[in-house]
């Protein structure tokens, strides 16, 4: 609470970070009809005109994660920061010929692929599945990460959310910052506030998060509401 009141009182000295699904925007079935609710949009064009940077960093491309989170003021990193890593694009195509080659429904983006398998009938069977398919990508020389009943396929490439956040403060020279995720790519950002001069790690936590999210969060809430009313209080 006290670091939360020290960002507070110094806006223009500090960054607000967010990801998008289950953290600001309630988890869908469907992915594509996720939506920041209304009254959370309104609190971010606030933030906005007070902090000095208020930014989404996404899995999703940053156009995408735009258009859910609907406030333009504010900054958008996707792909968990392989938008910031010119080197993500020569991986492109093999990633997406990968992908392809599944013959499984993706979620294929410029630099990345997801599996979601959310809507399967026996999540169990899908992981082992997608279990054969991170097997076959990494003999091929991709990367891969499990997140919240997702796989996803990436490029070798050393980015992360840790990494976009990192860029991000460097780039404003700013030593304050908030960072508030629901996953295990969250964990990587949470990570990048280390050393800050005030830092404060928000973690959403539901069943379906892992543990070291609330073990290394400074904050623990269980829902994209409570995060709306704790940005109420910056």
């Amino acid at each position: 609470m006290d670091a939360l009141a020290r960002l507070a009182a110094e806006p223009a000295l500090a960054a607000v970070l967010l990801d998008v699904d289950g953290t600001l925007a309630p988890v869908v079935a469907d992915p594509s009809q996720a939506r920041v609710p209304e009254a959370t949009r309104a609190q971010l064009v606030l933030l906005a005109e007070r902090y000095a940077l208020v930014a989404c960093v996404s899995g999703r491309t940053a156009d995408v994660a735009r258009a859910i989170v609907g406030v333009p003021q504010l900054t958008y990193v996707g792909e968990h920061g392989l938008e910031l890593e010119p080197e993500a694009a020569v991986w492109a195509g093999r990633v997406r010929d990968f992908a392809r080659g599944t013959g499984l429904p993706a979620e294929v983006k410029p630099s990345s692929a997801a599996f979601h398998y959310r809507t399967a009938a026996d999540r169990d069977a899908a992981r082992r599945e997608l279990e054969d398919v991170a097997a076959a990508a990494e003999a091929e020389g991709l990367k891969t990460r499990w997140g919240r009943l997702v796989l996803e396929v990436l490029p070798p490439v050393e980015a992360h959310k840790g990494t976009a956040v990192r860029i991000l403060l460097a780039a404003r020279n700013l030593r304050r910052a908030l960072y508030a995720g629901d996953d295990t790519t969250d964990l990587d950002a949470f990570a990048a506030l280390d050393g800050l001069d005030v830092a404060v790690r928000v973690g959403v936590v539901t069943p379906e998060s892992p543990p070291e999210l609330a073990q290394r969060a400074d904050v623990v809430l269980d829902s994209p509401e409570a995060l709306a009313a704790l940005l109420e209080r910056l």
